[in-house]
């Protein structure tokens, strides 16, 4: 990558590695600042197409995309359609979750750290975090916070939230960030944010993260080829654990033709399962980035087996009662 690039993407080096050599058409279904695409077109790869929801992502990209012209096109949309964007390709990224580029600006209300509006739409469209938080029902703000956010806390933080906003409705991300240390008290040092898991569930359930993941792995395998291949980065535990499910699900078994036989992959599924184990970050990329300290990757290649449709719970993803844009009735 050359050195005007915005930032390097956690466990670059790792993806790239266990993808080369990299050729034809690549869709990274994550844009973001542009990171993972410009490897893949610095690793080989003939044209790379970028997808992002966020319109700063494609504003932002204007400064250097020219270096790639006619070798890297920008679609705006989400990854959970990207079937819709090119009939077939040899390799999908996604790098789920939120990004530096978000975090980083008070403005679009990502961060506990940083007073902005309480927004965290990705697409800048859309109901945002402050809308829920003002008007969901006391049961489905806990129920959120719990399911999404895996805190336990989750009850006392949403009754609290509904007896604050009938005095004065949340607008900013500090106010919240506020409620929930007062709630749950300060956070110890070395331990994470007391807000951490419940700006998380917000998010997720702002943007319907998880109902996007799970039509992304499947519009993923609809468009690989056979031999493409299919890299996720993820960054907690839930993602991890859908990602994990849906190779699992999809991905060959191991057979023996008696006791004495090496088990062979019998190509029965859409998938070969190529990191049996997700890879992580090494010592030189914790120390030059922290935040790659939680990152898995897992990587699959496409079989000549056809796609079929997986339901949610098949791949464990989590569920909490109201419309998602990706949930089937």
């Amino acid at each position: 990558m050359s050195d005007s690039a915005p930032h390097i993407p956690v466990l670059l080096r790792p993806l790239i590695e266990a993808v080369s050599p990299v050729t034809g058409t690549w869709i990274d279904g994550t844009f973001g600042a542009g990171g993972y695409s410009r490897a893949l077109a610095d690793a080989g790869a003939d044209r790379v197409i970028g997808i992002d929801r966020d319109p700063l992502a494609h504003d932002l990209a204007m400064d250097w995309i020219g270096e790639y012209a006619g070798r890297l096109d920008l679609v705006e949309g989400n990854f959970a359609q990207l079937d819709r964007v090119v009939e077939s390709a040899d390799g999908v990224v996604l790098d789920l979750g939120v990004s530096s580029m978000q975090l980083d600006l008070a403005e679009r209300g990502f961060s506990f750290m940083r007073d902005g509006p309480l927004d965290m739409r990705m697409a800048q469209t859309g109901q945002s975090a402050a809308d829920l938080v003002n008007t969901a029902a006391e049961e489905t703000l806990a129920d959120i916070l719990y399911i999404y956010g895996e805190e336990r806390q989750s009850r006392r933080i949403a009754r609290a939230i509904v007896q604050d906003r009938s005095a004065q409705p949340f607008e900013t991300t500090l106010q919240l960030a506020g409620l929930i240390e007062r709630v749950i008290g300060r956070t110890k040092p070395g331990h994470a944010h007391a807000a951490t898991r419940s700006f998380q569930a917000l998010r997720i359930a702002v943007n319907d993260e998880y109902g996007a993941l799970w039509q992304g792995l499947m519009a993923s395998e609809r468009v690989l080829k056979t031999g493409g291949l299919l890299a996720i980065v993820t960054f907690h535990s839930i993602e991890d654990r859908m990602v994990k499910r849906f190779f699992q699900e999809h991905g060959e078994k191991k057979v023996k033709v008696n006791r004495y036989a090496t088990e062979q992959p019998v190509m029965t599924q859409p998938f070969e399962i190529l990191t049996r184990k997700a890879l992580g970050p090494d010592k030189q990329e914790l120390a030059e980035n922290p935040r790659s300290r939680s990152a898995k990757l897992r990587v699959a290649r496409r079989t000549s087996i056809d796609a079929r449709e997986i339901d949610s719970g098949e791949i464990a993803m989590p569920l909490v009662a109201g419309p998602s844009k990706y949930r089937k009735p």
